[in-house]
């Protein structure tokens, strides 16, 4: 059987990734994250059947399709890249796929993400209905709801909202309504608590298909589970607000690769602190810092690698958002506006939006001091206008600061 169409980004030798997308749209609405989880990590995207370059005849036309054969679709383009454990995240329902994996096949999923996902997606009537519109009149009966539900209307004016559409038109009719047959069927909310992969669950707070109650159900019920509600998002949060989307799918699976062999001597912390290091400031900015290194900086570079990152920051106490609120504002307080502009662009990596940074900010004024603030709120700005300005580059990046010392963290 010909397999799912899909596309292979990042190092060969990284850790697998496997990401699953929404109905109605293609492997493109990963597009967001792709640059950033290709860095670190072995990206293969895939399609669902009818859509992009998949073919439909992938699922039966009958009504008899289930989230099963879907997962087993997958399974086989793990298989063909020769991949026994991979991590996954998906979207609606891509997610469901992942959720099927993790509690079916849970030797195969080392980590999971679920976005904008349920459990159940409502009654199997609607679905059933769905399908049958779709088989009669095409994927255009469905363009129109998509605005208000996917993104905004604001979003949909955009070159990206306009794309997604477009792939929604040109999803085969046969291909999408299969897709609604295996929501009609698809029901998980029993095999929930028996994941036992790392799990995080992203909603939008906007979301009408998938509510944040959905999200909350199954990180309730998955041992472990963390939450992410984004503000300002609907369906696709991802590609309506892609920074806080990547940044906390960075932070979940930086966890995992740090914590699959958590550091018990020197170099094996020095290894994690190294991976989290370049997770959380960027490879760019880490890169610098190694090529700064001298015999008098030698020691410290290394200090902060096994101290800093390979011991605090990844500690499983806290998460990645509030230690990038802790960090600023102590930086605050005690004046370092270099360190405290590095940690900005950090903080945008670990999923902070820049309206959360000012909220630290302003935090930091009651408590640091109003001086001690106004600085910091000019540091900020200028961050964010040095991103701007550099877009498209990845926002935790942005450009150099002639600022940057030799013994950058």
């Amino acid at each position: 059987m010909t397999p799912l169409h899909y596309d292979l980004s990042g190092p060969a030798t990284a850790p697998p990734l496997i990401l699953g997308p929404s109905i109605g749209t293609s492997l493109a609405v990963w597009d967001p994250q792709l640059p950033a989880l290709a860095r670190n990590h072995r990206v293969l995207r895939w399609d669902l059947p009818g859509h992009g370059g998949s073919p439909a005849a992938l699922l039966p036309s009958d009504g008899s399709a289930t989230i099963g054969a879907l997962a087993a679709l997958v399974l086989r383009l793990a298989d063909d890249q020769g991949w026994e454990r991979f991590a996954y995240a998906g979207i609606s329902l891509g997610g469901a796929v992942g959720l099927y994996l993790a509690a079916h096949h849970p030797d195969r999923v080392d980590c999971l993400s679920v976005v904008c996902s349920s459990a159940r997606f409502g009654e199997p009537s609607s679905w059933r209905d769905r399908a049958r519109l779709v088989r009669e009149e095409g994927t255009e009966a469905m363009v129109a709801s998509r605005t208000g539900t996917w993104f905004s209307e604001e979003f949909a004016a955009t070159p990206r909202g306009r794309a997604l559409l477009a792939d929604l038109r040109a999803t085969d009719r046969a291909g999408y309504a299969a897709c609604c047959d295996v929501l009609a069927g698809y029901d998980m909310r029993d095999a929930l608590p028996s994941i036992t992969a790392p799990t995080l669950v992203v909603a939008g707070r906007e979301d009408p298909a998938t509510p944040p109650a959905h999200a909350r159900q199954i990180a309730d019920a998955v041992p472990g589970a963390s939450l992410l509600e984004v503000a300002g998002a609907a369906h696709l949060a991802g590609v309506e607000r892609p920074d806080a989307v990547t940044g906390a799918l960075l932070t979940h699976l930086a966890d995992h690769l740090a914590g699959a062999a958590r550091p018990s001597d020197d170099a094996s912390r020095h290894a994690a602190g190294m991976t989290v290091r370049r997770a959380v400031l960027g490879d760019a900015h880490v890169d610098r810092a190694v090529a700064r290194t001298t015999p008098f900086t030698a020691r410290f570079q290394d200090f902060i690698t096994r101290y800093a990152w390979g011991e605090i920051w990844t500690g499983d106490g806290l998460d990645r958002r509030t230690r990038s609120c802790i960090t600023l504002t102590a930086l605050i307080a005690h004046g370092h506006d270099t360190e405290l502009a590095m940690h900005v662009r950090a903080a945008l990596t670990n999923g902070l939006t820049r309206e959360e940074i000012g909220e630290v900010l302003l935090q930091s004024a009651v408590y640091c001091g109003v001086p001690a603030a106004n600085s910091a709120f000019a540091t900020a700005q200028r961050v964010f206008d040095e991103i701007d300005a550099a877009s498209p580059a990845d926002p935790a990046e942005g450009v150099d600061s002639a600022s940057h010392s030799d013994t950058d963290k």
